[in-house]
């Protein structure tokens, strides 16, 4: 059985998006990346909403073709156009020319909850949903996310997007631990009992 697996770095004040929904001032480091090719690795479906799916597609997608990119970010770009996607949106269509026409299909908020109730009876890896507020909120709310994971980075951005809007939450610590050569923290949460 796969768990729901959400990502996400954030500032220490707990955005994971500056003003203007800018990725720019988040405190990235070069471990962010190793930690990512590791959850990827796991993953058998990747989540997102709509917003975060292009861009990330779009983003990886010149890593790939990127001659000057690293064996790792190459790797990593590999995974994320490869495996499968699920995208919640209720207003994204997908071409049938579109290069992720064969490995992307969107299923609308309502359908959401069934749906990745039934991927994670699946045993064909983790669900993994990186960043996106917007569309893991809900999730967590509903009960659905497994495992949250949050990378903690050495800055304060003072405004932006904030990490969780919802009711409370409540989670259980299974790890905390600094990324190795980095400042990143990563704490690891039980959210099954979110809910409750």
């Amino acid at each position: 059985m796969g768990k729901l697996v959400v990502s996400v770095l954030t500032s220490l004040d707990g955005y994971y998006q500056g003003p203007g929904q800018d990725l720019a001032p988040l405190p990235f480091e070069d471990a962010f990346n190793d930690h990512n090719l590791r959850l990827l690795e796991r993953a058998g479906t990747l989540v997102y909403g709509s917003t975060w799916f292009t861009n990330n597609w779009n983003a990886w997608t010149a890593v790939a073709a990127d001659p000057t990119a690293s064996n790792r970010d190459h790797r990593i770009a590999e995974l994320v156009t490869t495996l499968n996607a699920v995208v919640i949106s209720d207003s994204l269509r997908i071409d049938p020319g579109t290069p992720w026409a064969a490995t992307t299909r969107v299923i609308s908020r309502a359908a959401a909850p069934t749906e990745l109730a039934r991927l994670k009876q699946d045993d064909n890896g983790d669900l993994l949903v990186f960043g996106s507020a917007t569309t893991w909120n809900p999730l967590l709310a509903q009960g659905l996310v497994d495992e949250l994971v949050i990378l903690v980075g050495a800055a304060l951005l003072g405004d932006g997007s904030a990490l969780y809007r919802g009711p409370r939450a409540g989670l259980s610590l299974l790890g905390a631990r600094v990324l190795e050569g980095s400042q990143l923290v990563e704490l690891r949460y039980d959210a099954s009992g979110a809910t409750s």
